[in-house]
Parts: C-alpha cells; sequence; structure tokens
C-alpha cells in the first residue's frame, strides 16, 4: 500500500519534544512515505537532534534560527545537504516573551511585542522566502495557528501576532501562486505542549473545549493536527491556498 507522501521531501520546524506538534506531523509524514528534514538552532539544537533518533528513518537537522538573515540565506544550501529538493514545509515557530502573556495588551513593552511578532509572524514569509529556491512547483507550505478571530484569556499579543499571521498566509497564497506552491494554516484546538505552558491559565482552554467542542477533545493527542498538516502538504489539496483549517473538534463553529 502506497503512502500519502510517497516521493515527498519535507521541512519540519519546531520539533522540540514528543509532545510538540511538529514532532507528530514528522512522524506521521516519515510514516506516510517523507523523506523529512528537521530544523533546530541554539541551545535546542541538540533536543532536536535528540529527538530526532525517536522519529523513523532518524531524520537530519539542519541549524536555522528564523530571526537570523545568514540562517535564512543558507537554508537552502543547507537544505541540498539532504535532500535534492523540497515539495513541503511546516512552520510550527512561535514565541512571546512573558510580558506579552497574561498581562493584557495595554502595558506590553514594544521590545517585547517586537520580539513576538518577528518570531511569530514575520518569520512565515520568511521561511517561504528562504525555502523558494528548493521548493518543486505543486510544493506545500503550512503553518501552525490558533484562531485568531477572536481575544483569548491570557492569550494578548501572541494572539495578536497570530491575527498577523493570518492576513499574512493571505498575501503569502497571492506570491507563491505563481511559483505553484500553496500556503495554508492548521488552526489547532489547544494541545499540551511546551509553548502552552508559557500561556497563564491555560486549563482555561482545556475546560472551556471539553465543554464546548462537538467531538470532543484531547488536550494530549497533537495526532488529528498531525494529519491534518500532512493531508495538505499531500497531492489532495491542489487547488487549496490561502486558507486556514480549524482543526479543535468543531469548537470553533458553536456558540455558548
Amino acid at each position: 500500500m502506497t503512502g500519502l507522501l510517497d516521493g515527498k521531501r519535507l521541512l519540519v520546524t519546531g520539533v522540540l519534544t514528543e509532545q510538540s506538534i511538529a514532532f507528530s506531523v514528522a512522524r506521521v509524514a516519515a510514516e506516510q512515505g517523507a523523506t523529512v528534514v528537521l530544523t533546530g538552532f541554539g541551545r535546542s539544537l541538540s533536543l532536536t537532534r535528540r529527538i530526532a533518533r525517536r522519529l523513523p528513518g532518524e531524520p537530519p537537522v539542519v541549524e536555522l534560527d528564523v530571526t537570523s538573515e545568514e540562517d535564512l540565506r543558507d537554508l537552502s544550501k543547507r537544505v541540498l545537504e539532504h535532500v535534492d529538493g523540497l515539495d513541503g514545509v511546516l512552520h510550527a515557530i512561535g514565541f512571546a516573551p512573558a510580558s506579552a502573556l497574561g498581562e493584557g495588551v495595554l502595558e506590553t513593552p514594544w521590545e517585547d511585542v517586537g520580539t513576538a511578532l518577528h518570531v511569530s509572524t514575520w518569520s512565515y514569509p520568511a521561511l517561504a522566502r528562504a525555502a523558494l529556491p528548493v521548493l518543486t512547483r505543486g510544493a506545500s507550505y503550512v503553518g501552525l495557528d490558533f484562531d485568531a478571530r477572536v481575544a483569548w484569556p491570557a492569550y494578548d499579543w501572541m494572539g495578536v501576532a497570530k491575527a498577523g499571521l493570518e492576513s499574512a498566509n493571505r498575501y503569502l497564497a497571492r506570491d507563491l501562486g505563481p511559483h505553484g506552491v500553496r500556503a495554508n494554516l492548521v488552526a489547532a484546538g489547544p494541545i499540551r505542549t511546551m509553548a502552552a505552558k508559557s500561556i497563564p491559565g491555560f486549563k482555561q482552554f482545556e475546560d472551556a473545549w471539553a465543554d464546548r467542542a462537538p467531538l470532543g477533545w484531547d488536550v494530549g493527542n497533537p495526532e488529528p493536527v498531525a494529519r491534518t498538516c500532512v493531508a495538505l502538504m499531500s497531492d489532495w489539496f491542489p487547488a487549496t491556498t490561502g486558507s486556514v483549517v480549524y482543526v479543535d473538534g468543531g469548537f470553533s463553529a458553536v456558540g455558548v
């Protein structure tokens, strides 16, 4: 039986622990026949290399700090050391300083807001630009999102950054289209990841989803999100771009 991604070559960012959504994406993609390359940087680079041993085929890890123009400029060269092109990229990158979460949006200093926007929003088109020289026609660019249409408790400037991400995705779809590359976001329900631990009062999200998601929701299971990302990186969505796909148990579809 052939896999959904047989012959595909994917770049996956954001693998830090087995709880990372990106880890599940890399695992499912490999199980579906893809050749996977991971990225890591700084002090977390050794962690990514260690966790790569728990993935099928132990994918190689290339260094990439999305706030470094040097790393972005060298990305294609580093990728080509392992594969001869890319059919898909997963952007699973986001960060906000502590002052940008849980304190409202009135008092956060620009330096911290700027960091959140740089890492969580600007990096999305920046990574696409860096990968474009090795992306094939028909390739798929997928980013991880959290529903930015409303204000959430404690999410604050990260919510603003995600709203920017959703806007950037539409413009990116416009600009990547002539290259034959699709760009879509997957808005996941809350998952217990390292990033989630930095959100004050994360349990509010868990409780809300438990009460309202029509299909139910398991905050400890990133597999449904991973499968959706893999599907978007397959050939089964050839005319879908600029979209946000909600994988949240139906939470976003219902009111109180």
